[in-house]
């Protein structure tokens, strides 16, 4: 088997696997086609599982939606809005500083550029791959902890870091495979490929997986 039906077939079947437990958050946020929604809703998933990401966008949502909206909030506001999330106190400044810099630098619309989101303060590549993705509709790879782990276990890719990984997957991964990647893998990882002792027996692309570090599997 090619390496390119490899990739075919593993996309096909996570596609009908990611069916049976519904999208992410940030999938459903971009619904909306808002990239600083999108934007606002990835900061707030930064080490944040995806149910309280999701509640904590949507009570932000319902207080502002723009830029100028979030500026208008007090730091106190944000933080209330976004509570439990993962460093609240320190994403409520990184909110109300990107949104200030939104609308001094760029005229207050998200810019749909990698180069450019990695200049707003808070913003690293995955945040950045995810609002050209899901915000714009652009190629991209976001690469988490779970692309990260999932890529380097089937064997698509050998890379120690998530922005090794990235580089690696925009070689071997089929453009068209690029802005659906990140979803599939991530709910992948969060019901089935899991960091410790896999869920290999359920698993519908484990015949194209090395299993590469597995050493415990149900």
């Amino acid at each position: 088997m090619s390496a390119n039906t490899m990739i075919d077939n593993i996309v096909r079947d996570l596609k009908v696997s990611s069916e049976k437990f519904g999208p992410t958050a940030i999938t459903k946020i971009s619904y909306e086609r808002d990239p600083f929604m999108v934007l606002i809703s990835c900061l707030l998933s930064l080490r944040t599982k995806d149910n309280v990401t999701a509640a904590a966008s949507e009570r932000l949502f319902s207080l502002a939606k723009t830029p100028e909206g979030m500026l208008g909030l007090s730091n106190s506001d944000v933080q209330d809005a976004i509570y439990p999330v993962g460093f609240y106190r320190r994403k409520s400044v990184q909110i109300r500083e990107i949104s200030k810099s939104l609308i001094e630098m760029y005229d207050s619309k998200v810019p749909d550029e990698i180069n450019e989101l990695l200049k707003l303060k808070g913003v690293g590549r995955k945040t950045a791959n995810i609002v050209v993705t899901h915000g714009f509709g652009k190629p991209g790879i976001a690469v988490d902890t779970h692309v990260h782990r999932i890529s380097n276990r089937l064997g698509l890719v050998v890379a120690k870091t998530p922005d090794k990984t990235e580089f690696e997957l925009r070689r071997v991964l089929p453009v068209a495979y690029w802005q659906d990647f990140n979803d599939l893998l991530v709910v992948h990882g969060q019901n089935v490929c899991t960091p410790v002792s896999p869920r290999c027996s359920e698993c519908l692309i484990s015949a194209y997986c090395e299993k590469v570090g597995v050493t415990r599997q149900r």
